[in-house]
């Protein structure tokens, strides 16, 4: 497989799970098959910036639409878009903008649709799924589809 194309898979990898806050440049790196250090420079190279500053760059974005359009607190925005630490995100969401989150929210609340409740934006994000435990794996929270049969199957049940 070539550089580009081993960047590219991890990037896409990424993209998928950008809001997991346990994603840290070892698992991502290992994806590409590239030491970290390696890594971080096949993906600057190949996007102009570090894959740290790419997921953050994909969080405060994310942040931004959150706090723009849901009725969420800071704190649950701050979950939503994978940080653990308010503080951190508070941060780095300063840098990112120029403003903390609460006087951003002030700026650009009242401009366009009224705000998403905050029970829609979770289950939209993901939010209410449990964390998985040691070892497992996070699925993507979308609900499985019921095979006909057994629904038409539990609908007579409940009938008679």
């Amino acid at each position: 497989m070539d550089k580009t194309r081993q960047v590219r898979l991890a990037k896409d990898a990424m993209d998928r799970d950008w809001a997991d806050p346990r994603l840290d440049l070892d698992t991502v790196a290992a994806h590409a098959g590239y030491s970290r250090y390696h890594f971080i420079r096949a993906f600057k190279e190949a996007y102009g910036e570090t894959p740290g500053q790419y997921l953050t760059h994909r969080r405060m974005d994310r942040a931004e639409d959150l706090l723009r359009t849901a009725n969420l607190s800071v704190t649950e925005i701050c979950h939503v878009v994978g940080f653990s630490s308010v503080g951190t995100f508070s941060a780095r969401f300063k840098t990112w903008t120029g403003l903390t989150p609460s006087e951003y929210r002030t700026k650009h609340v009242g401009r366009g649709a009224a705000l998403i409740p905050g029970c829609y934006a979770m289950l939209w994000a993901g939010g209410f799924r449990s964390a998985p435990g040691a070892g497992e794996r996070r699925d993507s929270g979308a609900a499985k589809p019921r095979r006909s049969g057994e629904a038409k199957q539990r609908n007579s049940e409940e009938a008679g």
